[in-house]
């Protein structure tokens, strides 16, 4: 069964740095591209940041320069490095793997919490 964990998520204030993990258990994980999405109390869920299988990367504009995506391999694991955090990126963070392969396999983790709070 294909299970997407994520973790890290928590308290900070603004200003602040959080570390996200999404620990996948996708076999040919590298062949997937994979994003993480949120979605704050209200609005639709949005992509927020996603890099593909050869590693190229992309950001919303509202977090370019502030959000970085990254992803091991050899540990079947996605992170998202996120600083300089404002009350804005309170929201849900999903994490997603993508995979087209004659039909298009696409799982979600559960999502965990960012709160941007003084």
């Amino acid at each position: 069964q294909v299970q997407l964990v994520e973790s890290g998520g928590g308290l900070v204030q603004p200003g602040g740095s959080l570390k996200l993990s999404c620990a996948a258990s996708l076999s040919a994980f590298s062949i997937y591209d994979m994003a993480w999405y949120r979605q704050a109390p209200g609005k639709l869920r949005e992509l927020v940041a996603g890099i593909t299988g050869g590693g190229s990367t992309s950001y919303d504009d509202s977090v370019k320069g502030r959000f970085t995506i990254s992803r091991d391999n050899a540990q079947n694991t996605v992170y998202l490095q996120m600083n300089n955090l404002k009350p804005e990126d309170t929201a849900v963070y999903y994490c997603n793997g993508r995979l087209r392969l004659g039909k298009l396999y696409e799982y979600w983790g559960q999502g965990t919490q960012v709160t941007v709070s003084s």
